[in-house]
């Protein structure tokens, strides 16, 4: 086991040794599994049934469900939690909705779970389906839910459950900006998380719960805040920037990353890793000590035979769909977030590229896609219609419109805005190209936009193509929302995209310097 864990063990010892009243526990986390049931390339798309036999696959529930048995096997005392962010991703979503998220998070026996700003996707109805079906309570502390009779008697902020003899509260936290990132519908209202958090753990105080973990789908840099802002926090576990900590090259920060007396983990996404934080609290439920790493999911894990029949039984009525090949790429087509989200990628270009070619015959000049839209790359090689469904799950159609120059600078300003934060709202473009400077505030870092080889005119009306979920306003982008002569209902950028793959075969995928970065 030692050879599948990334990291090397970083343990806090809080205080000095152990007394006999302390009581320790084991966290197993996962976060943004985002519909990955079967194993994953390591380009976090489809693995061909060869690749994985050879042993070059990671994730799957299967071997999820053996690397969970094996971390319970180590400790006599441990739960399993989500971050959030089970739905979407892959079309075992699209066809089974949470229904197959749910038999797989009941198997493994789930403790509990955030509710992630996916699970908003199909609106407030899905979610209390899937809650229904689980075992486990689904939390969600920042928003006001009295209006919305689907979840009102259903979704609670904050649960006790019981473990080893000590009780354990948990709150649950889910991004405050979901209104612009899903379809929660006019009744959610959502809130400050650092306040709805202190509100939970005061309460949970007075029942003399004085153990407590705050499931978050809000991101590592928003965890880092509540941790700051709240007291009686003793564990985050976070969800929503896909996050790796640890002693990894691509970790961002240790594990766990500790702020104040609160330790904060998250396990990457798609199901690669399983977050192993061993914690040891004192008789007054102080947290003494915190170690542990995420552990890699790879092909030396051994896959769960009755999941992987399960799997493949509910992968039959998708696979005439996602196994045909639609094209060949050249080359493997960058559209990994930490790419996608901070600059310039290949993949965002292609997508970009895609719509424009499809409307420009319209009188559209500018392409415009969220990288948040973006969800995986795609290698090199033939390409399936079932890769370019796991990079763009999201059924999305594409929508044209007219705004001004000065509109659309503000929705470059928009897209730019949360640089800081990988925010999925950053654009991909075509037919213009923009300078971004980081060092400026927010608001005015966008500089030097030319529209087909010219300088924008602010005055000036100008065609645009973007997926319908980015016309109507998500990702922040309020100002397409009243665009003149909007059309929503084209056709789907999933589609629109494999047909151009497959008219320029071989794609050569390319970047341009249509995004320049200072």
């Amino acid at each position: 086991m030692i050879s599948r864990i990334m990291t090397t063990t970083c343990a806090l010892a809080l205080s000095a040794g152990a007394a006999a009243a302390d009581y320790s526990l084991t966290i197993l986390h996962t976060n943004d599994f985002h519909a990955r049931f079967e194993p994953i390339s390591r380009f976090d798309s489809g693995c061909s049934a060869e690749d994985n036999a050879a042993g070059e696959c990671f994730g799957g529930t299967a071997r999820l469900v053996t690397s969970v048995a094996e971390a319970r096997a180590r400790s006599n005392n441990s739960i399993l939690v989500d971050g959030g962010d089970q739905f979407q991703g892959t079309l075992f979503y699209t066809y089974y909705k949470g229904a197959a998220a749910a038999e797989f998070m009941n198997k493994l026996g789930y403790d509990g779970m955030t509710v992630g700003n996916h699970e908003f996707d199909d609106g407030p109805e899905v979610l209390k389906g899937f809650m229904d079906s689980v075992n486990f309570p689904v939390l969600m502390s920042n928003a006001d839910v009295s209006g919305e009779p689907l979840l009102a008697d259903t979704l609670m902020k904050s649960t006790v459950i019981e473990r080893g003899g000590e009780k354990i509260g948990m709150i649950g936290l889910t991004p405050e900006d979901t209104h612009e990132l899903a379809s929660p519908g006019p009744n959610v209202i959502f809130s400050d998380p650092s306040a709805a958090v202190q509100t939970e753990v005061d309460k949970l105080t007075e029942m003399g719960v004085n153990k407590i973990i705050v499931l978050s789908h809000s991101g590592y840099n928003v965890d880092q805040i509540v941790a700051a802002n709240t007291t009686g926090v003793d564990v985050i576990v976070g969800g929503h920037s896909n996050t790796l900590l640890g002693d990894d090259e691509r970790a961002v920060g240790p594990y766990p990353t500790m702020v104040g007396d609160t330790a904060i983990v998250q396990a990457y996404a798609y199901g690669k890793f399983l977050g192993e934080l061993n914690v040891t609290f004192d008789d007054d439920g102080n947290l003494i000590e915190a170690s542990g790493a995420p552990i890699l999911i790879d092909g030396n894990v051994v896959e769960d035979p009755e999941t992987v029949a399960r799997v493949a039984e509910l992968a039959l009525p998708l696979d005439e769909i996602r196994n045909q090949v639609v094209a060949e790429a050249a080359a493997m087509i960058e559209g990994d977030r930490s790419v996608c989200r901070a600059m310039e990628c290949s993949m965002g270009n292609l997508i970009a590229d895609a719509m424009l070619a499809r409307v420009r015959d319209q009188g559209i000049q500018i392409a415009f896609q969220n990288s948040g839209g973006i969800r995986a790359s795609i290698d090199a090689g033939e390409v399936t219609m079932g890769e370019v469904l796991t990079v763009l799950p999201f059924q999305n159609t594409l929508s044209t419109y007219q705004v001004t120059g000065e509109t659309m600078v503000a929705a470059l300003e928009n897209g730019v805005s949360q640089h800081e934060d990988g925010s999925g709202r950053f654009p991909q473009v075509s037919g213009m190209t923009f300078v971004v400077d980081l060092a400026a505030e927010p608001g005015a870092r966008i500089s030097d936009v030319m529209v087909d080889g010219m300088p924008i005119d602010l005055a000036a009306t100008y065609g645009v193509v973007s997926n319908n979920f980015v016309r109507n306003g998500g990702d922040g982008y309020d100002m397409f929302k009243t665009a003149m002569n909007a059309y929503d209902f084209g056709p789907d950028l999933a589609d629109v995209t494999a047909e151009y793959i497959a008219a320029n075969a071989p794609y050569q995928p390319y970047t341009d310097g249509r995004i320049t970065m200072k």
